[in-house]
């Protein structure tokens, strides 16, 4: 079994130990706290935009930074260009909380995308209740019936959705979804390896209308420039900027302003 493998097992066992405890039903009906923002258009600007995100540790390089503080962070990332902050959620792999949006939300006033391996209903209405703005949902591992579902279900609820794949066979599945924001993983989801030349040709497949955002790989201004000229409207950071002793002060660097 390979690691994503091992996510998605783990992931069921979650959802159905966290509908034991609060169910779908009272989900529906509890109250949002927090308006929704547009996460769509912080991504389409004339230069490159920056999903900057919190992530505590990953399979592929284990802890990263397992004290760091969410809200300080987001406020640091916010304060040094980022236009929208991503959060991981999932505990096990990757040292999230699902309260960490509401932490964040709390003190920075951009939108905030819930990252995590979301394949089922229950966890879209947990993300809306949770205050997120837009959630990620990954085509590589759903069937295409369900990703649809998750897809219009979230559109209902008015989050934004930032619709990732990695695999080329998955790409037919935004002619038929037409997603606002694709994601283009360069990350094998199931060895964990990293190619960031193969935005190259992942980047003639997609349909020009939508919003393009480059995950994963990406770690250095040139690396930025890289997929800009490509195409690419925005780019999701995580591993580069948490790795660093300032997250804040990195990303400035990045986006070389600092």
């Amino acid at each position: 079994m390979n690691i994503l493998e091992k996510i998605i097992e783990k992931k069921k066992v979650e959802i159905e130990e966290r509908s034991k405890i609060i169910s779908l039903d009272r989900i529906k009906d509890s109250q949002r706290l927090f308006s929704i923002r547009d996460f769509s258009s912080q991504l389409k600007k004339k230069e490159i935009q920056i999903i900057a995100e919190i992530k505590r540790r990953s399979p592929a390089m284990g802890d990263i930074n397992m004290k760091a503080n969410p809200s300080s962070i987001a406020k640091s990332y916010v304060k040094h260009g980022a236009a929208c902050i991503s959060v991981l959620t999932d505990h096990f792999f990757f040292g999230g909380q699902l309260q960490f949006i509401q932490e964040v939300k709390s003190m920075v006033d951009v939108p905030v995308l819930r990252k995590d391996f979301i394949i089922s209903e229950y966890q879209i209405w947990e993300s809306f209740h949770a205050g997120a703005d837009a959630i990620l949902l990954i085509a590589d591992i759903l069937e295409s019936e369900i990703l649809k579902d998750l897809h219009a279900l979230a559109s209902e609820l008015g989050l934004h959705v930032l619709l990732e794949a990695h695999g080329e066979k998955y790409f037919k599945l935004f002619d038929e979804i037409k997603p606002n924001i694709i994601g283009i993983n360069c990350r094998n989801l199931e060895t964990m390896n990293v190619d960031i030349n193969s935005f190259n040709k992942k980047s003639l497949q997609l349909p020009k209308n939508s919003i393009w955002v480059a995950e994963s790989g990406i770690s250095s201004s040139e690396d930025l420039e890289y997929v800009f000229d490509l195409g690419f409207d925005a780019a999701l950071i995580g591993s580069h900027l948490m790795s660093s002793a300032d997250p804040g002060f990195a990303l400035a660097n990045l986006l070389r302003r600092a």
